[in-house]
């Protein structure tokens, strides 16, 4: 599902704990961190793309 200009819509999640850490994810195979992110699918809300990005990347 991608806008005129050739975007999806998509979450990102910044995590932090009480310690005020932050979650940062190492990409594979590169030297490369990020925070979990990831694409909206059709008929999902932000909501639930957040939680299942969490799921498939932490």
């Amino acid at each position: 599902m991608l806008d005129r200009d050739g975007y999806r819509p998509n979450v990102g999640i910044v995590l932090c704990n009480a310690h005020n850490q932050v979650f940062w994810g190492k990409r594979i195979r590169e030297h490369a961190w990020q925070f979990p992110q990831g694409g909206i699918k059709y008929g999902e809300t932000p909501e639930q793309a957040m939680y299942r990005e969490l799921m498939e990347e932490v």
